[in-house]
């Protein structure tokens, strides 16, 4: 009997083994594309964060304290030497101080109108708060320092009197964290443009982005005032581009204090400041009412 030849044959290759087709080869790279582009723009947005949060105008001192000087304002020094702002006294003896914190642009020189206002119509001593890295002043702007700058600015006021601080936009944050640092001197706040947390304001404006997660500069008043029981006016911009108003709405709910809030239809985010000087009588009147903590609506 002869033998079965030995016959040599390749397996046969598996039916998933062949080649993707050139359309699934083309989405593969379109995703890996659009993954790279958008991991791209999430490190751009992390690391220049605070350039896109914080947008200072500078200048040299002289040329400040000569727009300052105008208006009959002068610098504001610390005992150490150390520049911290503006400050304009009052003409007669004054009823207590007041300082204004401002938001994310600019300089605190574009507050004097603000500040002559509250001094003309209250008879307070206006102190107007510079952050580092704002206007002439030195150092680098973050949450870190501007709350230390207003620590700063805190301790240099009167203590024989009463201290009520007005902030506006991004100046919530520093407001909130001297109420929560200095309870019983800070006798009452008005928050202009304000939100509850910086990073939901920041997470409203980048929608695709994990803003709320990469925000390095927290701004927390709703935690920050959660202690503090002075009255609070929050004024919020029916129209704000900026910081949406559900936010300033939030802040107002959560906060367990004396409170008024007020809704300016139709304005935008730079749109509430300019209020007269019987609006701020009124808010004198919010304050006063509610020294001893009790509720208003």
């Amino acid at each position: 009997m002869g033998q079965t030849p030995f016959i040599l044959c390749s397996e046969p290759k598996p039916m998933n083994s062949a080649k993707p087709s050139r359309s699934r080869r083309w989405l593969r790279s379109a995703v890996r594309v659009v993954v790279g582009a958008y991991l791209l723009i999430v490190l751009l947005m992390t690391v220049f964060q605070r350039q896109i949060l914080f947008l200072p105008t500078k200048m040299p001192l002289a040329e400040a304290q000569r727009i300052a000087a105008d208006q009959g304002f002068s610098p504001w020094f610390a005992v150490g030497g150390g520049f911290m702002g503006w400050q304009l006294p009052a003409p007669v003896p004054a009823r207590g101080s007041v300082l204004i914190v401002h938001g994310n642009g600019g300089t605190a020189l574009y507050e004097m109108g603000l500040a002559e206002t509250v001094k003309g119509a209250l008879g307070l001593d206006a102190y107007l708060l510079e952050y580092p890295g704002f206007g002439p002043r030195g150092g680098k702007p973050t949450e870190t320092s501007l709350l230390a700058a207003a620590d700063e600015a805190f301790e240099h006021l009167p203590t024989n009197r009463p201290v009520y601080v007005v902030s506006e936009s991004l100046g919530t944050g520093v407001a909130a964290h001297l109420a929560q640092k200095y309870p019983a001197r800070v006798a009452g706040l008005v928050m202009f443009v304000p939100y509850d947390r910086l990073a939901s304001v920041a997470q409203s404006q980048y929608p695709f982005l994990p803003a709320y997660w990469l925000l390095w500069d927290r701004f927390d008043p709703t935690d920050w005032l959660k202690d503090y029981r002075g009255p609070v006016k929050i004024v919020v911009a029916g129209s704000d581009e900026v910081i949406p108003p559900e936010r300033g709405k939030k802040l107002y709910e959560n906060y367990p204090g004396p409170k008024s809030l007020q809704i300016i239809v139709g304005a935008g985010h730079g749109g509430t400041f300019g209020q007269s000087p019987q609006w701020w009588r009124e808010v004198q009147a919010f304050w006063q009412a509610n020294e001893r903590g009790n509720t208003t609506g």
